[in-house]
């Protein structure tokens, strides 16, 4: 009996649009980096790009659990002395990029490397309801539904 290894002419590659409101970050982008990496289907080959595409919506509406929004805190450094700045995660998501909690969540659930890049380039993140994929007809995925703590009441 022989391994299955895909190759990249027989990857067939779906787009999958998954509406983030009210949904847990964590449990999101856990899921999303799943479906980028291709592991949620039987074809998995851990050095080729089996993933599909992945759409997010309404990503300023996504929501934490616990004290994050408040507690949460990036910091990052200008090179100037006494350059420390930080930033909470309500501020990100109540700014201008609110998408980038989605992006950089599931980024860091990627592996680092030319694949883990090129996995990456598959994830669209859209602050709105809008997007403009609507002719790749994305396959609808209700997150929310799938399991109880996926979503957040309160």
């Amino acid at each position: 009996m022989k391994t299955y290894s895909a190759k990249p002419a027989e990857v067939e590659k779906k787009w999958i649009l998954i509406d983030a409101e009210g949904v847990v970050l964590g449990r999101l982008a856990s899921h999303v980096a799943n479906i980028l990496r291709g592991k949620t289907k039987a074809t998995f080959t851990p050095h080729i790009d089996v993933g599909d595409n992945v759409i997010i919506i309404n990503a300023e509406k996504v929501k934490l659990t616990g004290k994050k929004m408040s507690d949460k805190k990036f910091f990052w450094h200008t090179g100037h002395p006494g350059g420390i700045k930080e930033r909470t995660m309500g501020q990100i998501l109540g700014g201008r990029y609110p998408e980038r909690v989605i992006e950089k969540a599931v980024e860091r659930m990627i592996p680092r490397g030319p694949l883990g890049r090129a996995q990456m380039k598959k994830l669209r993140v859209y602050a709105g309801a809008e997007h403009p994929h609507e002719a790749q007809q994305p396959e609808v995925l209700d997150f929310a539904a799938r399991n109880p703590k996926n979503k957040r009441s309160a």
